[in-house]
């Protein structure tokens, strides 16, 4: 852990803890802030975290090791409901290359191609494509499946139960593609998504495919570089023929520090200058002049009774936090999460000193995104392709872990491999066939 003093709103979010929870620790005595010897704010220094696991954790991280790992040899991947481009990005920069990306969304295939000309982006329905020409030829199949119900019998389902769901199909690629490994991404949400039968069924289907599935793992996008309180759940299989390497893999090493909103947006530690300027949607002038009166890092709850009665209308009498609304980001925490559209009144992200919402380049870099890299289509296609990314940087922590686990692999010389190895070379020059 870098930083010697840390604020409340860190502190918090490393320990994943509510700012309440750790004022009634400190009513308690369990952990009690002190004045910081310059400025004399409330803080904690890095010592009194020295008890928690996850500040144990970013303290004794390997990340600076596990940054440079690179593959042993060249890595094919192949990536389903692509997006943006933001989980494709993070595995080719830990050293992938995707010889096929499919993606149905027509503005996203327009980025993918606008940025990486050279690949092969399928713009179509999954269900029509064939990936059997791929067999044993490809290291890692990836993606985000969108989450959907399965229907049930009253019995445990199987491969050829899921048909009519996306998992289905992302089921068969593997199926026809028969990789080493596969990396599938969720929502937070699957855990419990149908009281949990959800997700018992993928785990069934993956293990009638022949995969070891590594137990699933919530990770928070704040521990690996990336300024956004995001979580995603991940799935990684290991065919059984190399089951025998699941204990080695290892899910990647915290950052040693919390990025904050300002290190998205301004020169610092992830980029070298302050966030372009581009596009942006705008406040109405009503609802502009009562986003002026809340202070950075606040929402509803910080206007006047009567404003927040005319603001929030028949929800102000309603249980609930409901702290996304009319909320203001601060420049000394990680944004919250990004949703598809900054200006929505459930969700809205503004600026925290500008009375607007994030521009589409902000939206970016708390997503990671280089700066070069462009999002085509309506500013509304880019919000959303930017708010449904995965964040690059999480991406990559996650792929450099995949290739450790290859690359382990390969040093024992599995007989698995004697094929793709052989295959891997001219695979480039079989994609004009393959599709």
């Amino acid at each position: 852990m870098e930083k010697e003093y840390l604020s409340v709103a860190e502190v918090a979010d490393i320990l994943s803890v509510s700012k309440e929870t750790l004022r009634r620790w400190d009513r308690a005595g369990k952990l009690t802030p002190i004045r910081h010897p310059i400025n004399n704010y409330r803080v904690y220094h890095k010592s009194q975290l020295a008890i928690f696991e996850q500040a144990q954790l970013m303290m004794n991280s390997s990340w600076e090791e596990e940054a440079s790992t690179k593959p042993a040899r060249k890595l094919h991947s192949i990536e389903l409901f692509a997006g943006a481009g933001g989980l494709a990005l993070g595995l080719e920069k830990a050293g992938f290359e995707a010889v096929l990306l499919n993606e149905i969304d027509k503005a996203a295939c327009a980025t993918l191609r606008k940025n990486r000309p050279t690949w092969n982006v399928q713009e179509r329905s999954i269900t029509g494509l064939d990936f059997k020409p791929f067999h044993n030829k490809v290291d890692l199949v990836s993606g985000g499946f969108p989450c959907q119900s399965f229907s049930y019998a009253g019995k445990r389902l199987g491969f050829e139960d899921a048909r009519g769901t996306l998992f289905y199909e992302f089921a068969r690629c593997l199926k026809e593609v028969n990789p080493p490994i596969f990396l599938a991404e969720n929502v937070r949400g699957l855990l419990e998504h149908d009281e949990g039968r959800t997700l018992s069924s993928i785990k069934d289907i993956i293990d009638e495919l022949g995969y070891y599935l590594v137990e699933p793992k919530v990770l928070k996008a704040i521990f690996y570089q990336v300024p956004q309180k995001r979580e995603r759940l991940f799935l990684i299989g290991i065919r059984k023929d190399l089951q025998a390497f699941a204990p080695i893999f290892k899910w990647p090493s915290p950052y040693k520090q919390i990025m904050l909103l300002k290190d998205a947006l301004k020169a610092g530690a992830l980029y070298p200058t302050d966030v372009p300027s581009s596009k942006g949607q705008i406040y109405p002038e009503v609802k502009r002049n009562i986003m002026a009166l809340v202070p950075p890092g606040g929402y509803w709850r910080d206007l006047p009774e009567e404003l927040q009665k005319e603001y929030m209308k028949g929800s102000f009498y309603l249980g609930g936090g409901k702290t996304g609304m009319a909320r203001r980001l601060s420049w000394d925490e990680p944004s919250l999460t990004l949703t598809c559209a900054p200006a929505q009144k459930q969700t809205e992200r503004c600026h925290p000193e500008e009375t607007r919402p994030l521009t589409v380049r902000e939206y970016a870099r708390i997503q990671t995104f280089p700066d070069e890299w462009v999002f085509e289509g309506s500013l509304t296609n880019a919000y959303k392709q930017i708010g449904n990314a995965v964040p690059v940087n999480l991406a990559y922590a996650v792929a450099r872990s995949l290739v450790r686990l290859l690359n382990r692999i390969d040093s024992e010389e599995h007989p698995a491999f004697e094929t793709l190895h052989k295959q891997s070379n001219n695979l480039g020059e079989q994609l004009a066939l393959a599709i």
